[in-house]
Order: structure tokens, then sequence, then C-alpha cells
């Protein structure tokens, strides 16, 4: 086994402290910024708070309706992750475990759609959104459910695309033992090759479900007041007269914490969900 030199040593532990402090830093000033009064953040810059408090997690509740923002964001990011993860694995099931004609297009297709950005889509989606409106009834522009279909459409390829990975990775023998059962397709699906592709289902989940919380473009053009997501609803914290930069940073923490929670729960999926498909 090679050892390292030294001076490797030295090289590597210092890259890593300076990338450490570069992503701490941040955290630390917006974790600083909300336990100080607004006067503090409007002063001279301090690390340290003098006079810490806890008030700008009280009155971020009420300086804007945050409550509405948080369950907005909730059901849109829960229903479009619960839909991207059911239709990704049926397409991944299919495109994996059977051979038809334009598979292989199928499958780049669905990987190139990830190469071109998202504000592209903006004004035909928009457009799109309206004419359904005008000969269908169904109010799609201002609406969760226009927000859910815009979200379904940046998750999906990914998704679909990372489960036909993971599922060609497991062996063709559990499916020919299970067929010697009488098992069926669909039974297959969910008692064999589900619990096998977990991990893959995890890190979609996170994956799907981290679009759809902090997107912000689609969000501020497709929602209104009543829709708002909270990545939208954080701009309310700034006013003519004043921003309430306390507050911002208190809401910013508020924000983040579910995903980061989700994360360190399960890491140790999302890695291996992650890589699993790389490796065949």
């Amino acid at each position: 086994m090679r050892h390292e030199t030294r001076g490797f040593r030295i090289f590597r532990r210092t890259t890593l402290t300076l990338l450490t402090a570069f992503v701490c830093a941040p955290l630390f000033v917006m974790a600083s910024t909300a336990v100080k009064p607004l006067n503090q953040v409007q002063g001279e810059f301090r690390w340290i708070p003098t006079e810490p408090t806890l008030a700008p997690f009280v009155d971020m509740w009420t300086t804007v309706p945050l409550a509405r923002y948080f369950a907005n964001s909730i059901v849109v990011a829960g229903l479009a992750t619960v839909l991207s993860v059911a239709v990704a694995v049926l397409a991944a099931y299919a495109i994996s475990r059977w051979r038809f004609r334009g598979r292989e297009a199928f499958k780049v297709t669905i990987l190139s759609t990830q190469m071109f950005p998202g504000i592209l889509f903006l004004l035909p989606l928009f457009l799109l959104f309206v004419m359904v409106d005008r000969y269908t009834g169904l109010s799609l522009v201002g609406s969760r459910l226009g927000l859910i279909i815009t979200y379904l459409t940046f998750s999906l390829p990914f998704s679909i695309w990372m489960l036909v990975g993971y599922f060609e990775t497991i062996p063709r023998e559990l499916d020919d033992a299970a067929k010697v059962d009488g098992v069926g397709p669909v039974r297959m699906l969910y008692s064999i090759l589900l619990p096998a592709a977990r991990p893959a289902v995890v890190a979609v989940s996170i994956f799907s479900f981290m679009v759809a919380w902090g997107e912000v473009l689609f969000a501020s053009v497709l929602t209104t007041e009543q829709t708002r997501t909270v990545a939208v609803g954080l701009q309310a914290y700034a006013s003519e007269a004043n921003v309430y930069w306390n507050q911002v940073m208190a809401a910013s923490l508020a924000v983040s914490a579910p995903i980061v929670i989700a994360f360190l729960v399960l890491q140790r999926h999302i890695a291996s969900g992650m890589t699993a498909g790389a490796v065949k």
C-alpha cells in the first residue's frame, strides 16, 4: 500500500481546513445574525453578538405569513416528490427489464433534457398553462397544481436515469427465480426490486424534494400571494422602509432545517444510491 508523504499530508490538511472554513463561515454569519437585534445587524459588523436574542425567531412568523409559505412548500414539494418517485420507478422498471424499439433513444432523450437551463422552459410552460386554462378551465398559473407539474418536469428525467442504472445492477436471476414461483411483473417490482433498490429510491426522493423546496424562478412567476412557497417568500422581509436581516437569517435557518435533517438521517442511503448505478 502506498503511503502519503509528509508534504502531501500537510497540503491535504491545509486544503481541507480552508474548504471547511469557506463553507462554515457563511453559516456562522447566518446563525450569528439570526440572534442579533436589528440595530446591531444594521450597525458595525461583529462576528459575535453582544446582546443575543431569540426574538427574530419569534417575529419572523408575524412579519410575513411564513407559516402559509411553509405549508405551501410542504404540499408542493411533498406531492411532487411522491409523484416523481412513483413515475420514475415505473418508467425505470420498464426500461431496465424490457427491450423495445426506441429504448436507447428514449434513455438518451431523458438525459439530454438536463443539458438545457430551466429558464428556457419558463415562457413555453407559462403559455402552455394559459392555454390549458383557456380551453379546459383548469387554472394552473397561480396554483399549487401548476407548480407540482412544473417540478415534475425538473426531477423526472434525472430520477428515471438514475433508477434505470440502479435497476440494471440488480441480477436478473432474481427475476427468473420469481417467475418460477409464479410472481407477476407488478408483484416482482414491489416485492423484489424495490426493496433491493431502496438506497436509490431514497436518493431520488431527496433530490426531488430539494428541487421543489429550493426552486425560486418558476415559483416567483407561477404563484400568487396565497400559493407562494418559502423560497420566494423570504424576499417579503424586505420592504420599502426596511430590510429585516435578522429575521431573514432566522427564517433561512428554519427553511434549511428539513433538508439538512433529512440529509443527515439518510446520508448513507443517498451515498450508496448515487454511486451504485455508476459501477456497472
